[in-house]
C-alpha cells in the first residue's frame, strides 16, 4: 500500500509541476460554471433547484479532459525509457498501475470538490433533491474512473501522447455515443446488450438518484478490464 501511495503522490505532484492540473481545473470550472449558470439550459433557464445542468456539462467535459490527463501516464515514460527503470524497482505492475490510476482519480475528485459551492448555492435557491445530487456526483466519479482506466491502457500501448489521447477518445466514443445510437436501432436481446454497453444509460440512471446493481457492475467491470489490460501490457515489457 505504501508503494501505491508513493507512486500516486509522485504522479499527482507531476500534474501540478507541469501545470496540467491547474489548466485542467481552471478549464473544467470555467466550462462547467459557464454552462451551469449562464448559457443554454442553465439553472435559471430550467427554473428548478437542481444540478442536472451541471452534471450534463460535466459528463461531456470530463469525457474530453480525462484522455488529456492520462495520455502522458505511460506514453511519456515509454518514450523516454524511464518506464523500464521504474519496473526494475521493487514494485509490482499492479502497484504501478493503481498508483497512476489513483493519481488521476484524485485530480478529478479535487475538480469535483471545487464545484461543491454550486451545490450550496442551488440548495439556497430552493428545495433540492439532495440524494440526486450526491448520486450525480457518484455517477461522475464512476464514469471518470472508467475513462481513466481506458486512458492509462491506451497510454501504456503507445510512446506518443497524441496517439494515446486519440485512441482513448476513439474507444470512449463507442461507450459514450455509438453503443447508445446502435441500441436505438435494434430491439430484443441485441438492443438490450448494446444499451448495457452505453455509458449514458448507466450515468443517466445514477444521476437521477437511482443506484442499480447493474449500473455499478458496468462501471466496475469497465474499470477492472481497463486496469487488467494495462497490467498485462506492463507484464510484457518486463519480459
Amino acid at each position: 500500500m505504501r508503494a501505491i501511495w508513493t507512486i500516486t503522490r509522485r504522479e499527482l505532484q507531476s500534474f501540478f509541476d507541469s501545470l496540467m492540473a491547474y489548466i485542467m481545473l481552471i478549464a473544467f470550472l470555467g466550462f462547467s460554471g459557464f454552462f451551469t449558470w449562464l448559457f443554454g439550459s442553465d439553472i435559471f433557464f430550467v427554473k428548478q433547484a437542481s444540478l442536472q445542468s451541471f452534471f450534463s456539462i460535466a459528463y461531456w467535459t470530463l469525457f474530453f479532459f480525462i484522455p488529456a490527463l492520462t495520455m502522458r501516464q505511460f506514453a511519456e515514460e515509454n518514450k523516454s525509457g524511464t518506464l523500464e527503470l521504474l519496473l526494475t524497482k521493487p514494485v509490482s505492475d499492479w502497484q504501478v498501475v493503481l498508483g497512476k490510476f489513483l493519481s488521476t482519480l484524485l485530480l478529478i475528485l479535487i475538480a469535483l470538490a471545487l464545484t461543491l459551492p454550486y451545490y450550496i448555492t442551488v440548495s439556497n435557491l430552493g428545495p433540492i433533491d439532495h440524494g440526486a445530487v450526491w448520486t450525480g456526483y457518484l455517477g461522475l466519479i464512476l464514469m471518470s474512473s472508467a475513462y481513466i482506466a481506458i486512458g492509462i491502457f491506451t497510454s501504456s500501448v503507445s510512446t506518443n501522447q497524441i496517439v494515446s489521447y486519440l485512441l482513448a477518445l476513439f474507444i470512449g466514443i463507442f461507450f459514450q455515443i455509438i453503443f447508445s445510437l446502435l441500441a436505438s436501432n435494434f430491439s430484443g436481446f441485441l438492443g438490450e446488450a448494446l444499451n448495457f454497453l452505453s455509458v449514458s444509460s448507466h450515468f443517466d440512471s445514477i444521476s437521477r438518484g437511482v443506484i442499480d446493481s447493474k449500473d455499478l457492475l458496468f462501471f466496475l467491470s469497465l474499470i477492472f478490464f481497463g486496469l487488467i489490460l494495462t497490467e498485462a501490457n506492463l507484464a510484457k515489457k518486463r519480459l
